[in-house]
């Protein structure tokens, strides 16, 4: 379906009444009377996700105990799941694997990428999330390597001059900048280098075809627009043209050919498995499988459509307040949040949320409105901006209450 910025809260209501996807809200254990536009941040709880954690809880823990790693099929968790973001990523079923942290991740891939490149140079952009920033200047340090922090938007043409391991997100944390994969493939691919996709902000909420695009490595989380649940285990991806070759550099038991073998040296695994290190946290992943069932009978490409249109009006209404936009106005462009600026825009985002509209706020001036297709509405943005443009007007931001700082903002 085509979806269009709609002029009136009746037009929004109408289109959420023709809206394929209006469906999939019924999946989602969200509190009566909240707008929950921080879905790029943590997705909200799905009713699968919390059966599936207690049953994994209540009674595979609980009643089946240690037999539970093969009767409830727990050892193969990390592969199933993988299969299951596999479809969501454009990969193949035996390329993903769930395992560790996106930080830890990005560590082991960088590290087994070093040899596979012309040059073992370590690269980042200076506008990438910290994470990202900290584990390649750690690596460099301790591997005794060139480490480079490019320029925002630098980072390709750097890695066209040196041929050596760049980590670039798929889409900006800070303004959902959508990132051109096939095409710094592509040049990689000329120049030698090796390119380390983080797939955090765009896993879920836009179509992606890695395979197509000629992707070779790739990281991302799954409690943003997966909705796995906070602190939810990661995912990597490792085109099966590149795995045989591809050595961890952090050889755990679970990414052993025989890990029950148990043997002093280590072998690792002949496909994905390799790059698993630990024991898989059971409870974590029973939430997460559980949750990627809303996604299975989804077509993502018309997710990703919808995200944009929910965009287009979050910025149609902003513009129309006087505020900046500093998300790419280019739907195409976008991914699934839009971000605006305020010179208060911390107290802003509180007197959004004491009105139940959760949004977030990123230093020193950003606000950030995540829009998920799979549970927000038309009606739901048009309400959430016109609390925005009622906050403004009469400065109810301006107030003692606001201005005190959480630890998590």
């Amino acid at each position: 379906m085509t979806y269009t910025i709609p002029e009136s809260r009746e037009a929004a209501q109408a289109q959420d009444e023709h809206d394929i996807l209006r469906h999939a809200r019924e999946a989602f254990d969200i509190p009566e009377g909240t707008i929950y536009l921080v879905g790029h941040s943590l997705g909200p709880a799905t009713h699968t996700a919390l059966d599936a954690l207690s049953r994994a809880g209540s009674f595979e823990w609980r009643e089946e105990l240690v037999s539970a790693w093969n009767t409830a099929g727990w050892f193969d968790l990390p592969v199933h799941i993988g299969k299951q973001i596999a479809r969501l990523i454009g990969a193949g079923e035996s390329e993903v694997i769930i395992a560790d942290s996106v930080s830890v991740n990005l560590y082991k891939l960088a590290a087994a990428a070093r040899p596979l490149a012309k040059s073992p140079t370590l690269i980042v952009e200076e506008g990438e999330f910290p994470t990202d920033q900290y584990i390649l200047e750690a690596l460099a340090n301790l591997a005794g390597t060139d480490f480079i922090r490019a320029g925002r938007g630098n980072g390709p043409d750097t890695l066209a001059e040196t041929g050596g391991v760049l980590v670039m997100s798929a889409i900006d944390y800070r303004n959902a900048e959508v990132r051109d994969i096939a095409a710094h493939e592509s040049r990689a691919a000329e120049t030698g280098g090796v390119i380390i996709w983080d797939l955090s902000h765009a896993t879920g909420v836009i179509q992606l075809d890695l395979k197509a695009a000629g992707a070779r490595l790739a990281a991302g989380c799954t409690y943003k627009y997966l909705n796995g649940g906070p602190g939810a285990p990661a995912f990597l991806y490792v085109s099966d043209t590149m795995c045989d070759t591809l050595h961890t550099p952090l050889p755990g038991w679970m990414g052993h050919a025989r890990p029950f073998a148990f043997e002093p040296s280590y072998t690792p695994a002949p496909d994905i498995r390799r790059m698993a290190s630990g024991t898989p946290p059971i409870l974590s992943l029973s939430a997460l499988s559980g949750a990627l069932e809303v996604f299975e009978a989804l077509d993502a490409g018309l997710i990703e459509d919808k995200a944009r249109a929910l965009g287009d009006l979050v910025i149609a209404r902003v513009q129309a307040m006087g505020l900046e936009v500093a998300s790419p106005l280019d739907a195409s462009q976008r991914g699934g949040h839009v971000s605006f600026t305020h010179p208060n825009g911390y107290e802003v985002v509180q007197a959004l949320i004491a009105r139940g509209i959760l949004a977030d706020f990123r230093a020193p001036d950003t606000i950030r409105f995540g829009v998920s297709p799979l549970y927000l509405g038309f009606e739901d943005i048009w309400t959430a901006m016109e609390g925005l443009e009622d906050i403004l007007t009469t400065r109810s931001w301006d107030n003692e209450a606001f201005r005190k700082r959480a630890t998590v903002t």
